[in-house]
């Protein structure tokens, strides 16, 4: 299932157009918010970019940087680039044997779930190897308020049995 939702594929190449952004390597999750609070400032005033986008970015920024601090080989490394129409943020760290995987029948009230959000909220994901750093990619767009249909249709639901809530059809 992990790699329905996170296959093993490359981020779109880059062009002409690309700007890093900026580039952070947190130790640990206290490094990982500071850095997320500069690239909100940072942002602010980002031309073309829709408010909502933004807080996509901090968002898929936290989850992802946060799984490979605590699932992921150190150092772990976050870089954002701004392109025509969207940022890329790749997170690298040096576990390469275990790919990002989403938690599966887990109820919700547990944890565990950042991989769906990420996955709902972003124009495309995925991850692949690169030498010897495993690197977490995703995509997010300038404008739009979420996945396009044919990648949210795709999701595994998490179970959400205890929590007394019917998981999503």
């Amino acid at each position: 299932m992990g790699n329905d939702l996170w296959g093993h594929r490359h981020p779109p190449p880059t062009g002409a157009d690309t700007v890093l952004v900026g580039r952070w390597e947190p130790a640990g999750i206290a490094d990982l918010t500071r850095a997320r609070r500069r690239l909100a400032a940072d942002l602010q005033h980002a031309a073309g970019a829709d408010g909502g986008a933004v807080e996509r970015l901090l968002l898929v920024f936290e989850e992802i940087g946060s799984n490979a601090l605590r699932h992921g080989g150190a150092p772990v490394d976050i870089t954002v680039c701004s392109f025509g129409n969207y940022w890329l943020l790749e997170v690298g760290d040096t576990d390469v044997s275990t790919p990002p995987t989403p938690a599966v029948d887990r109820d919700a009230a547990d944890g565990g779930l950042g991989l769906y959000l990420v996955g709902q909220i972003c124009g495309a994901h995925g991850w692949y190897v690169d030498g010897t750093r495993k690197v977490a990619w995703a995509r997010i767009d300038y404008t739009r308020a979420e996945a396009p249909p044919e990648v949210t249709a795709s999701l595994p639901r998490p179970s959400l049995a205890r929590s007394g809530s019917a998981s999503a059809p």
